[in-house]
């Protein structure tokens, strides 16, 4: 790669804004040897851990923004994290898992660890410790309750013995924040947390097991690690014994939604290389960007992006406005953003051809990697049949809010202002269930009534009628320990609802800027959601060639491919 754009590059650079993210911006930009498609595929095809690029991630300081500020780091803002997240995952999608990681594994010290052990945990992690987070177990995978790695209480401390595989970073990683059954009779109060440093283990009381040979995000450390009597102290228990289970579930609540930020980064990198190649590809002396069915192709891609960006946003922010829904929220947005860009790449994958397959000949195979390696978000944290069932468990409650019109006005309205700080997050406002269903969606009428949309009226009457009607199917359903398959597609159509409400929102709280090119991505993002749903009026020709021409000079001139992505973050501290 060379300079900000070329069809040898792993990414287009785009023209970095201010603050955090756009000084990360500038630095990756400025490091094609280790920020590059040639370089990413040679780690691919040897399998070999980015180490170089998260190096240069470290040494941005990137660490300190997994770390919350009360712990020493820098973590404050949970959109920045997101964006910081993206520009990494639109660059090298690997280099974004493998770094991090970090966040995810230190979560359970953030929910439930007491202010010490925190802070001295932040202290690592700013220095450059690794942090794996060790859930799941052979045989088991997202059945955390049958977890038989144990910890019993032995000499004032506890011993651990059994398995973890597979999880990331286990082998890189010299921490690891381990779910151990602390109560044979299992149960919901029958396991605990525990920070592990490997360091401070007795020798030979662990083995590191193989790296798994994975289908993508092939440089990723995705092992494991068998503990065979290995002590560790009383001072390693993360909160209170037995509520290792609670804590992982309110944990998954923010790093499920952070995940969106690797589909967002995924989903753009996959836009760009389309509409390089659709511009620079002639069929009859005529670039295929200028066939209608080419422009229709990129314009719904570009209305998944919008979608899958607005809903991370949203979702981001509302870690901080609407702490007690996120158990909502999350579910939603992790199943929702992976979802709808595993989609958009299968249809770039067929506008690219053969050139979606080959590993080396366009922009150094950087499409068939992107499309490999983003199939694993749809597993991390919970997959999205987990996600969608932890969502349909919630069905009475959301339609008995919505019936309602339920909603927390102020935390909306802190929610939907993107790019400002988003307040403090309260901790202990994470509740396993929200109380008052999902403010974003039930939220929406009220938000939307008397905005000017700038054409968009009509979709937005469309989007309106289709909340109405999910909520309908959605009373049908009765609770169930194991829902039928109509629950869950009445689950998916409610994530659509809940994307359409979080463009909206944004668009009403200026965060498309009013312009006409936001509204031109409000009307594709809003009609590829009803299509989702049904609803679609279908396509509209001047709002494909439009956008169509948008992205292709935004990619010729190294611009962001979103509406949400200007220089908002200047205005963070």
């Amino acid at each position: 790669m060379t300079g900000a754009t070329g069809a040898t590059g792993a990414t287009a650079a785009t023209r970095p804004g201010t603050g955090p993210a756009g000084e990360l911006e500038a630095l990756l930009d400025a490091r094609p040897d280790v920020f590059s498609a040639e370089r990413s595929g040679e780690l691919d095809r040897a399998e070999e851990l980015p180490a170089d690029a998260c190096a240069l991630l470290d040494a941005f300081g990137l660490p300190a923004y997994y770390v919350p500020a009360e712990a020493g780091g820098r973590l404050d803002d949970h959109e920045l994290l997101f964006h910081l997240l993206r520009t990494v995952a639109l660059r090298d999608l690997t280099v974004a898992v493998a770094h991090g990681k970090t966040y995810l594994g230190a979560m359970p010290v953030w929910v439930a660890g007491d202010p010490g052990q925190a802070r001295r945990l932040g202290a690592r992690i700013r220095d450059g410790a690794r942090v794996s987070w060790a859930l799941t177990e052979p045989g088991h995978g997202a059945d955390l309750l049958a977890g038989e790695v144990s910890a019993r209480a032995s000499g004032g401390g506890y011993r651990l013995d059994g398995v973890k595989w597979p999880i990331n970073n286990a082998t890189a990683g010299g921490h690891l924040c381990v779910l151990a059954r602390t109560d044979e009779a299992g149960g919901p109060r029958g396991h605990s947390f525990f920070l592990v440093d490997k360091a401070e283990l007795p020798a030979g009381s662990y083995r590191p097991l193989p790296k798994a040979r994975t289908h993508g995000i092939r440089g990723a450390d995705i092992s494991g690690i068998a503990f065979e009597g290995a002590r560790v102290p009383a001072s390693a228990l993360v909160g209170r014994e037995g509520g290792g289970a609670e804590t992982a579930l309110l944990g998954l609540q923010l790093t499920r939604t952070i995940c969106a930020s690797l589909s967002a980064g995924a989903a753009e990198h996959g836009l760009r290389l389309a509409v390089r190649f659709a511009g620079e590809r002639l069929i009859q002396d005529r670039p295929l960007i200028e066939r209608y069915n080419v422009r229709a192709v990129l314009a719904r891609a570009a209305g998944a992006l919008a979608a899958v960006e607005a809903a991370g946003i949203v979702g981001a922010r509302a870690v901080h406005g609407l702490t007690g829904e996120m158990s909502v929220v999350s579910a939603v947005v992790k199943a929702l953003a992976p979802t709808l860009t595993d989609r958009m790449l299968g249809e770039l994958a067929e506008l690219l051809g053969s050139r979606a397959f080959l590993t080396r000949e366009y922009a150094s195979g950087a499409f068939q990697k992107l499309q490999r390696d983003h199939r694993v978000v749809g597993i991390f944290d919970g997959s999205t049949v987990v996600a969608r069932n932890a969502l349909i468990n919630q069905f009475p409650r959301l339609v008995r809010g919505h019936a309602a019109g339920i909603r927390d006005a102020a935390g909306l309205a802190a929610t939907a202002r993107a790019g400002t700080p988003p307040g403090e997050l309260e901790w202990a406002r994470l509740s396993l269930v929200s109380r008052t269903g999902c403010s974003v969606v039930q939220g929406l009428r009220p938000a939307v009534e008397g905005l000017a949309l700038d054409g968009a009226e009509p979709l937005v009457c469309d989007v309106l009628t289709a909340i109405d009607a999910v909520h309908g199917r959605m009373a049908a359903i009765r609770p169930s320990a194991r829902p039928d398959i109509g629950a869950f597609e009445v689950a998916a159509d409610y994530e659509l609802c809940f994307a359409a409400a979080s463009c909206l929102h944004l668009w009403a709280a200026g965060a498309a800027g009013g312009s006409a090119d936001g509204a031109l991505w409000l009307r594709v993002a809003l009609r590829h959601l009803l299509d989702g749903l049904g609803r679609g009026p279908g396509s509209d020709p001047a709002d494909d060639e439009r956008i169509a021409g948008l992205l292709a000079r935004a990619v010729a001139e190294g611009r962001p491919l979103s509406p949400f992505r200007g220089d908002q973050d200047g205005e963070r501290t």
